[in-house]
């Protein structure tokens, strides 16, 4: 018999906001020192690439059909786990939180990506092209526009917690991007690749799409449904919580391998990994500014603003890396650019959660009104 499963999953932990005191609280050790973590595999994988270098080939050329296949089995270990939290039955709430949502699929899909697109225009192919080799600032910038077409999915849970954001408004504007996504992706990558006078391999860019947004998708909302018509709610949290470490070790695997690729180009020109972290820094405090200020406009509640801020400011870092990595391969720029994206996350994100905890008495004056 199949279990009941009318009781609903809870989109966050069970202890209230009431209880937050840090706004780490809600980090798990792993994803607390994420940061550390990254840096840790890049020392590891400039390593294995100086040391082993002949099994770094082997591992790079595993390829069928076109695809690298280590990097397709960590990619899917990555990405599945964090789509399984999508609930599909929060679209119901669109109407309720209408503002909000507005505001969130506005800057995610047309102010992010082409702001993005300008500032890799202006300080990667001007500004700090002298710095750069010259043979992969294309690829550069190509990565910094893929990763702001990904919004994030995962770790906005953890963000819209700390800023004790509205768990049923945070659900739906995840579920609603990533469907979103699946149409939107691709068209707007390349766009704004075409824009900048990168050439689209559009067969390999939609082939991405297919491979590492839609049917991760599916599956994942197969083991969801599943898991829940026979098991039930308990089960679900329990899987949940199994499956996340697996996508964090898989991610840290995904960079150990891109380095180990890209070690001799970062060890000759250091500088590289901070002249990318600079637009991209640039971007996630104009974005999440924006939409924190145009929910302030429109008197949206601060529980829904800062969901809708945080989303607009992190990335799906994952599908950011695989796209790079299928249209570009390991040794790309562009995968580089990506990984930047991972390096800054987790300090980014908490120092934006700051800012809206800290403002939230300026947020409310003059903000109230009813959902």
């Amino acid at each position: 018999m199949p279990h009941d499963h009318k009781k609903k999953l809870k989109p966050f932990a069970a202890e209230g906001p009431s209880n937050l005191k840090h706004p780490e609280s809600r980090l798990s050790f792993f994803e607390r020192y994420l940061t550390v973590w990254v840096i840790a595999s890049i020392v590891v994988g400039i390593g294995v690439g100086k040391i082993f270098p002949s099994l770094i080939d082997v591992l790079g050329n595993f390829e069928w059909a076109h695809v690298n296949i280590p990097v397709a089995v960590l990619i899917w270990l990555m990405i599945i786990p964090m789509l399984i939290r999508i609930d599909l039955h929060e679209l119901r709430h669109i109407h309720r939180y209408w503002r909000g949502l507005t505001i969130t699929v506005f800057i995610n899909w047309l102010v992010k990506p082409f702001s993005m697109a300008f500032l890799a225009w202006l300080f990667i192919r001007h500004w700090f092209s002298a710095w750069l080799p010259a043979a992969e600032i294309d690829h550069y910038i190509a990565g910094l526009i893929i990763l702001a077409a990904a919004p994030c999915t995962a770790m906005v849970f953890v963000w819209s917690y700390l800023c004790r954001g509205e768990p049923h408004f945070t659900l739906t504007q995840i579920t609603l991007n990533d469907l979103i996504m699946i149409i939107a992706f691709a068209p707007i990558v390349g766009l704004l690749l075409g824009i900048t006078q990168i050439a689209v391999p559009w067969d390999t860019l939609l082939f991405s799409v297919l491979l590492y947004i839609l049917i991760p998708f599916l599956l994942a909302q197969f083991i969801r449904y599943s898991t829940l018509k026979w098991f039930g709610v308990d089960w679900l949290g329990k899987l949940l919580k199994a499956f996340h470490p697996i996508s964090l070790v898989a991610l840290l695997l995904m960079l150990v391998l891109l380095f180990s690729f890209q070690g001799e180009a970062i060890l000759k020109q250091p500088i590289i990994v901070l002249l990318l972290a600079i637009p991209i820094l640039v971007q996630v405090y104009f974005n999440s500014m924006l939409a924190y200020w145009l929910n302030k406009v429109t008197k949206e509640k601060f529980c829904i603003a800062g969901p809708s801020a945080l989303i607009g400011a992190s990335n799906f870092f994952e599908l950011a890396v695989a796209t790079a990595v299928g249209l570009f391969g390991l040794n790309s720029g562009a995968a580089l650019a990506t990984v930047v994206g991972v390096l800054v996350e987790v300090p980014v994100m908490l120092s934006i959660v700051k800012i809206v905890n800290k403002t939230e008495r300026w947020y409310s004056r003059g903000s109230h009104s009813s959902s």
